[in-house]
């Protein structure tokens, strides 16, 4: 299994000040298959070792002079980047276990050594732990892809609206209050709405010439968030002259769901035009 493998082919560091435990744990782990062990004496290297090498597991002795393995857990947590600490604690004393899990271990292995507990105790961790960076490495992607995505959509969205533009004779785009963001036509004559600052004259418009049971509609369309299609729009100059539109709309919303605004185009269709 890939998997097992991978156990087998994890990063190991023994930290003990006893050379006859650091002997028996190397030929231990390498005797199963384990790869990639190694060792040290000075607990004041752990740290600095762990930042250079990244160690999938680190198994722990207490009792050090000098630095204790409380001491050094302190320091891998102050230094390491991942809020995972991969360290199994080898420890005498009963009342030390509940300490040590308490400062950040995951697991304890008691002396006098029980090699089989050692080695059950040891894998577990092992694939905990890889299942737990393979989980950090999908997430990763998946971030990835939905920025990746997201600007793809920013893109498609650019070249619609562009597209859009030349493609009608007018524009427009509101706000979630409906404020008017762009406009481009006669949309706020034909609306009769009022238009943020930003856009200059924000006085009402007249309805002069439009058809107001028609622009009681197409309002309710957007008032409603109704997305519509081709609806007729007609209009009579002041030289008895008429014209006739075709407008399109719909309401923008974002990945969440959440209401951005409308959009709408229109074409004149007046005929002899």
């Amino acid at each position: 299994m890939k998997l097992d493998q991978d156990i087998l082919a994890a990063s190991i560091l023994i930290v003990d000040d006893q050379a006859a435990n650091v002997q028996l744990l190397t030929r231990l782990l390498t005797t199963a298959g384990y790869t990639g062990v190694t060792a040290t004496m000075d607990p004041t290297e752990v740290c600095a070792l762990h930042r250079n090498n990244a160690y999938d597991l680190i198994l722990l002795d207490l009792q050090m002079p000098g630095m204790d393995g409380f001491s050094v857990m302190e320091g891998l947590k102050a230094n390491d980047s991942e809020s995972y600490l991969p360290v199994i604690v080898l420890t005498a004393q009963p009342g030390h276990k509940l300490r040590a899990l308490a400062a950040g271990a995951k697991d304890f292995i008691s002396k006098p050594f029980d090699l089989v507990e050692i080695k059950t105790r040891i894998y577990n961790m092992l694939e905990v732990r890889l299942l737990y960076r393979k989980l950090e490495r999908h997430n990763e992607q998946l971030e990835q892809a939905v920025l990746e995505r997201t600007a793809e959509l920013r893109e498609s969205e650019a070249r619609y609206r562009g597209l859009t533009e030349l493609a009608s004779d007018w524009y427009w785009e509101q706000d979630a209050l409906g404020e008017f963001t762009k406009v481009s036509g006669p949309v706020v004559e034909m609306l009769g709405l009022r238009v943020s600052p930003l856009q200059g004259d924000s006085n009402d418009a007249t309805s002069d010439g439009w058809v107001e049971a028609e622009r009681h509609e197409l309002w309710q369309n957007i008032a409603a968030r109704r997305p519509f299609l081709d609806f007729l729009f007609h209009r009579t100059n002041g030289d008895g002259s008429k014209q006739q539109f075709r407008v399109s709309g719909q309401p923008m919303f974002d990945q969440a769901c959440r209401f951005l605004g409308y959009r709408g185009v229109g074409v004149e269709v007046t005929p002899g035009r």
